[in-house]
């Protein structure tokens, strides 16, 4: 489009912070069509930014965080004639800052590509926003208010306020049968060659003490301490106090840390004993439990530390530790392993997914090795098995749904 047919001059990507500054650079370097294109990096602190955007270049790339300036900096002439958004998803909010600036200035871009796995991570709600930015409301109406009373019903409520949405009968066909105009979804497996991926799961025994511990916090939502009570205060809060448990340690009400058992850590050392030096990425949940691995493992490193994905493609990281939010998009570490451990995890279907991805990618040449580390009887191996089963089950019909645009195409 910028080389061939002379359609766009300037194309924006945003994507988040990993992967705009060292995976899409990268990627355009490899391939041999996408060379002599320009690309700058509109990253750091404003100065930089804007120094950035003056350059002569055909790509700008710029960390969605940094959307909202932008859209703030061009106020007066929109300069972009297609936008890319890598992983759209992270849009799905129709009142989030960066969705409301973007569809400001949507009208006056010619083309938006948006890029996602995860189209809808928590129901089909998540997706008017997303889809508002490809077509501006052709496929599913001008606002959320709309969609929302087209397709919808309530479902948990009180007296005054509805918590969720559940779909109308048929809603579902309807509202895919309404998006083959302007999306497809292409399988991996369907058109590259992947090794296969493996998911094993691994249950610990608590201590007779701490499984004590577990079964009063569960019951009276407190376990009192001298110098800081453990309160869970509501079932929010008492879902994220269990699963802190299961990890090894929970948050006092003064912010301390309370350990209970390391039951986990044992096992993630057996673990990384069993993997007989090959590199392991290890997830994490709590920052107390990243504190303990680091305690525990010398030779670990967060992701988050300068040149750490590079290290890793390079085989000179034994064990690479990530938070599935900020490491789940968009970074290339196939090259640097093969083995994955899940040391604790949340209910974010989307976080989940997408940080089994990393290894599971162009170029792995192993079976992926997907490890869950979880509790007999606990919090943590409930959700593995049932919440992220239900949400994966209702996004796959989605996808599955998607698809079949490109088979009715192709006949």
């Amino acid at each position: 489009m910028i080389r061939d047919r002379f359609e766009l001059c300037r194309v924006l990507v945003i994507a988040p912070l990993k992967p705009a500054v060292e995976t899409w650079p990268a990627e355009i370097e490899k391939w041999s069509h996408l060379e002599g294109l320009k690309y700058s990096l509109v990253i750091g602190s404003e100065k930089e930014r804007i120094a950035a955007l003056s350059e002569d270049a055909d790509i700008y790339i710029i960390n969605r965080e940094n959307v909202v300036w932008l859209v703030n900096y061009y106020k007066k002439k929109w300069p972009f004639e297609m936008v890319v958004i890598d992983e759209l998803s992270s849009f799905k909010s129709s009142k989030s800052q960066r969705f409301r600036a973007l569809k400001r200035v949507r009208p006056m871009i010619k083309r938006v590509v948006g890029l996602t796995g995860t189209p809808s991570p928590n129901g089909l709600l998540d997706l008017w926003s997303q889809i508002y930015l490809i077509d501006q409301g052709e496929a599913l109406g001008k606002t959320i208010t709309g969609y929302r009373e087209k397709y919808f019903v309530p479902d948990k409520r009180n007296a005054t306020t509805i918590f969720s949405w559940k779909p109308k009968d048929g809603a579902p066909e309807e509202i895919y049968n309404r998006l083959k105009s302007c999306c497809i979804s292409m399988d991996s497996a369907d058109y590259l060659d992947l090794p296969e991926r493996l998911y094993i799961t691994h249950e610990v025994e608590l201590p007779d003490e701490a499984k004590e511990q577990y079964k009063q916090l569960q019951r009276d939502m407190l376990l009192p301490f001298a110098d800081g009570d453990i309160d869970a205060g509501s079932a929010g809060i008492l879902t994220n106090k269990l699963l802190q448990f299961c990890g090894g340690c929970v948050y006092d009400e003064n912010r301390g840390v309370k350990e209970f058992h390391t039951a986990k850590l044992d096992k993630l050392e057996q673990l990384i004993e069993e993997a007989n030096g090959q590199p392991v990425l290890v997830f994490y949940a709590y920052q107390h439990e990243r504190d303990s691995i680091l305690r525990r493992f010398s030779d670990a490193v967060e992701i988050k530390e300068d040149t750490a994905v590079k290290r890793w493609n390079a085989g000179k990281i034994p064990i690479l530790l990530a938070h599935p939010a900020s490491a789940g998009h968009g970074l290339n570490l196939q090259e640097g392993g093969h083995i994955a451990i899940w040391y604790n995890w949340t209910h974010n279907l989307e976080w989940y997914q997408q940080a089994n991805k990393r290894l599971h990618r162009p170029g792995q040449k192993e079976v992926v090795l997907i490890h869950h580390i979880g509790v007999k009887g606990g919090l943590d191996t409930q959700v593995l098995n049932n919440v992220l089963a239900e949400k994966a089950n209702a996004q796959d019909f989605l996808i599955q749904a998607l698809r079949a645009i490109i088979q009715e195409v192709a006949a």
